[in-house]
């Protein structure tokens, strides 16, 4: 890492978390919430403008589950938010995921590609603006999303869980609303093909001598934050 100043920038090629809280989790400070999803990544590039991230295939990571053991998404939606959850170790598989993140943006925008590096789609997450430690950054998921392809067409993902959310009380009406309004702004961007969609990432490829980042034991830490 190397200081700038006030804030601390990671170099290409260093391991970070990218980390996220408990869905709903607004009791008490931000640090005090549990952590539910933890990606350990490799940093591409880290600018005032820009976090941009590599998780590669071959990745352990944490990741929710129902107290059962079961997958989240196996359990109906009326009561998906409400049953029991703990943590559960696993692989990614597949090609990997680029993710980007500009500061203070309330969204991250993911890359995804098929095999033999075809490109599938950007991924709009919809999310708290990130904020940065001394190993990576953490967020909350807000539950919608937008799936953006290579002829710039778009629609919405996971309204359903998203409506799911606020029915539950995982999401009150002013955070709704901030989220509806994060969505118009990043329709607003992909109809104007603005950043990161019109800046090439899609033909970015990781450096092949980058190892993949470990998993480490206490990935559940809290430690103080830098403002991102």
């Amino acid at each position: 890492m190397a200081g700038t100043g006030e804030h601390t920038r990671w170099a290409p090629g260093d391991h970070i978390l990218w980390r996220y809280r408990d869905k709903g989790s607004d009791d008490g400070p931000a640090h005090a919430t549990p952590l539910r999803i933890c990606r350990p990544v490799t940093v591409v590039q880290d600018t005032e403008d820009l976090l941009a991230v590599w998780m590669a295939p071959g990745t352990e990571c944490v990741r929710p589950v129902l107290a059962s053991g079961a997958e989240v998404h196996t359990e109906p939606l009326a009561t998906r938010y409400t049953v029991p959850r703990t943590t559960d170790r696993y692989t990614w598989w597949g090609m990997g995921v680029l993710k980007l993140a500009r500061p203070g943006e309330p969204w991250s925008v993911w890359l995804f590609w098929d095999r033999g590096w075809v490109f599938r789609n950007w991924y709009v997450n919809f999310e708290e603006p990130l904020t940065r430690w001394s190993s990576g950054v953490d967020s909350e998921d807000h539950f919608l999303d937008i799936s953006v392809h290579p002829d710039r067409s778009w629609k919405w993902l996971d309204e359903d869980e998203f409506a799911q959310a606020q029915r539950v009380g995982l999401m009150d009406r002013g955070t709704a609303e901030r989220v509806r309004r994060a969505g118009r702004a990043a329709v607003s961007v992909i109809e104007a093909w603005g950043p990161p969609f019109r800046d090439g990432w899609e033909h970015w490829r990781p450096d092949p001598a980058w190892p993949v980042p470990a998993l480490p034991d206490d990935w559940d830490r809290t430690r103080a934050r830098t403002p991102s």
